[in-house]
């Protein structure tokens, strides 16, 4: 395999950044490489070995790529050529093949590059999912950590409240004073629940705990606590009611003697059974003007009276008004 080599000067200044066109296509002319070109057209223009062509072109036939199973690649080749119908342009010879015009090479080109465009995805796709795979899989293996670390935390807490109230019952105060575990943030309505649980609980114990003849005042402490909520400091939760505070402990002992006579008359007159209850008030009007008053309950009726001039009636209301 003869091989000719034909040198060229850009120019005749020796510089590396001129290049005259005109000397140079008179150097083509007079060295013959335009008639070298002519013969190769007229023969074959391009002629390549079979592992070197069908290195380039295989991925634009099916029988080919990516690997072919024929017998060698001179049938690997033609194969390739008579599925695209260039076989009237060609020729075979031992080891090259030998392509007459470059409009089948060009058109080759043309098929390998749109192939390799869609190679190129492919392999894109390929290993975005490898990566995609990849992320799910650590994905995956911290959600089952972060699983089992929660439910660590749980089983902990859940642990920790019952080592803490396991021996409520014998406590004085039923565990009041036992401090609850921080829960985790999951948890939070969960503490909520069992904290409501467990005051029921205590309140159920510390109410079974009550003798029955103090259960009724008990439910009207509570009332008048649930009425009086915001408005009154102090409702008498931690001391018994007396009720009847004129007759038991009167403001003014020298007034004792004759408030009971007028609650004898008023029991004869309206026959009550039970005095409900009575006590000394000071009546504010709305000019600030202060005076003292007595009010007293019974069953049937509310009055009120006038401490000053013996505890004398002003106004009686019947109770279902």
């Amino acid at each position: 395999e003869p091989y000719y080599v034909r040198c060229i000067k850009p120019n005749d200044k020796k510089s590396p950044q001129l290049f005259d066109e005109e000397r140079c296509r008179h150097q083509v002319e007079y060295l013959g490489l335009l008639e070298n070109v002519r013969v190769r057209r007229a023969g074959f223009a391009y002629r390549q070995t079979y592992e070197k062509f069908l290195h380039r072109y295989k991925m634009i036939s099916e029988f080919t790529w990516p690997n072919h199973d024929l017998p060698s690649d001179k049938d690997a080749v033609k194969k390739l050529i008579e599925c695209h119908g260039f076989q009237h342009d060609v020729a075979y010879g031992k080891t090259k093949i030998f392509i007459r015009t470059p409009r089948t090479l060009f058109t080759l080109e043309e098929l390998h590059a749109k192939m390799l465009v869609r190679i190129v995805l492919f392999l894109q796709k390929v290993w975005r999912g490898t990566l995609a795979r990849l992320r799910y899989k650590r994905t995956k293996a911290a959600l089952t950590i972060l699983k089992h670390y929660r439910r660590y935390k749980v089983k902990s807490y859940i642990h920790e409240v019952a080592r803490r109230f396991h021996s409520v019952r014998q406590m004085k105060d039923y565990g009041k004073h036992v401090q609850w575990p921080a829960p985790p943030k999951v948890l939070r309505r969960f503490e909520e629940a069992l904290q409501a649980i467990y005051h029921r609980w205590r309140a159920g114990v510390l109410i079974r705990s009550v003798p029955p003849e103090v259960l009724p005042q008990l439910r009207a402490k509570v009332a008048a606590m649930e009425v009086l909520k915001g408005h009154r400091a102090d409702i008498g939760l931690q001391r018994a009611w007396e009720g009847n505070y004129i007759a038991l402990k009167p403001d003014n002992p020298q007034t004792t003697g004759s408030f009971i006579p007028v609650a004898n008359e008023l029991k004869r007159k309206d026959k009550y059974m039970n005095v409900l209850f009575s006590c000394h008030v000071r009546k504010v009007n709305r000019f600030n003007k202060v005076e003292d008053r007595a009010i007293f309950i019974t069953d049937r009726h509310l009055y009120k009276m006038d401490p000053m001039k013996q505890y004398k009636v002003m106004k009686t209301i019947p109770l279902y008004n």
